[in-house]
């Protein structure tokens, strides 16, 4: 197996003047730049890219520690991580949630991490950022001259949605929360809240999880009590969902008995009979960013610059008599 010493014996150079040169780094002349290139093509020579690494204590991948692969909400993300990486010379590594931290982050295995996984702690994260281990979260809010929080603009959309609710007429208002540890569930219900306080209008909330399930079930006990409001605003589409489907059971239709909205604009929504009423963000662009400030910061330092992704309110059927059509 041909080594950087053959390489340098056949230029006639020291290995020091053989590895500025291959690595393209140090002061030597062209000539002996050249010789050495010329040497470990004629030897066929190629360095261990991760040997390289090892002594930069560099790998040139970023670790994606995301919540699970399942679902258009996360492939969408990933895909606009994946698609920025492509434009780079680094690989991506992507680790679902586990019951224990990865290695891979708690030993900084990699340049730098984005992290959607409400189960690594956020004092860990925190310890962990530096300048030669940043790290982009999109799940909650850190400070760190080493971390940046991309976040999806909570308050704008969630404002929207109650807004489109409460000028329609709707003054009997529902809640259905998300999980209790998402702070993107708890941005939403404290916008919607904030927006009904100004409005005197009281809003009544129930505990689900962000599950298709739960917004089913929590639909259920709503219409077995016979407490039927006029409008529910659901943390994300799941529970939305789950909400339609327990209504049609019943014989309820939305938005005549009850105007539903939901928030994510996941790809079954606008599928749906009735079609889903959501609050959306660009998905894609949301995980491009977070590759890209991530790169940028490891290639030139460049300062994190921290912004909300913006949202929207998708009017549908489930909450819009004659919902305007979707560019």
């Amino acid at each position: 197996m041909t080594t950087i010493k053959d390489v340098a014996k056949r230029a006639k150079v020291s290995i020091t003047s053989a590895s500025y040169a291959l690595n393209r780094t140090g002061t030597i002349s062209e000539d002996t730049r050249k010789r050495v290139l010329d040497a470990a093509e004629e030897l066929n020579y190629h360095p261990n890219a991760f040997a390289r690494n090892l002594k930069k204590r560099k790998s040139h991948t970023i670790g994606v520690f995301i919540s699970r692969f399942g679902g258009s909400f996360y492939e969408e993300i990933l895909e606009g991580i994946h698609d920025a990486v492509l434009q780079t010379e680094y690989e991506l590594i992507v680790c679902p949630e586990s019951r224990t931290i990865p290695k891979l982050l708690t030993q900084r295995q990699v340049d730098g991490a984005i992290v959607f996984d409400s189960k690594i702690n956020s004092d860990i994260i925190s310890r962990l950022a530096s300048k030669i281990f940043p790290i982009v979260v999109l799940d909650r809010y850190l400070e760190s001259n080493f971390l940046l929080p991309l976040l999806l603009d909570n308050q704008q959309g969630t404002k929207e949605a109650f807004y489109h609710l409460y000028q329609q007429g709707a003054r009997r208002i529902f809640f259905v929360s998300g999980a209790s540890d998402s702070f993107d569930n708890m941005e939403r219900k404290k916008a919607f809240l904030h927006e009904a306080d100004i409005n005197d209008v009281t809003v009544e909330c129930f505990n689900g999880n962000f599950t298709e399930k739960s917004g089913y079930e929590i639909a259920k006990a709503i219409i077995a009590a016979q407490n039927i409001p006029e409008a529910v605003f659901c943390a994300n589409d799941q529970m939305a969902i789950g909400f339609l489907r327990a209504m049609k059971e019943n014989h309820l239709r939305a938005p005549d008995d009850i105007a539903i909205v939901g928030f994510d604009d996941i790809q079954v929504a606008k599928y749906m009979q009735p079609t889903l009423s959501t609050i959306g963000a660009s998905r894609l662009s949301w995980g491009a960013l977070a590759a890209t400030q991530l790169i940028d910061f490891l290639e030139d330092e460049k300062p994190f610059q921290a912004i909300r992704i913006p949202t929207r309110l998708i009017q549908r059927e489930s909450s819009s008599k004659n919902p305007p059509g979707e560019g």
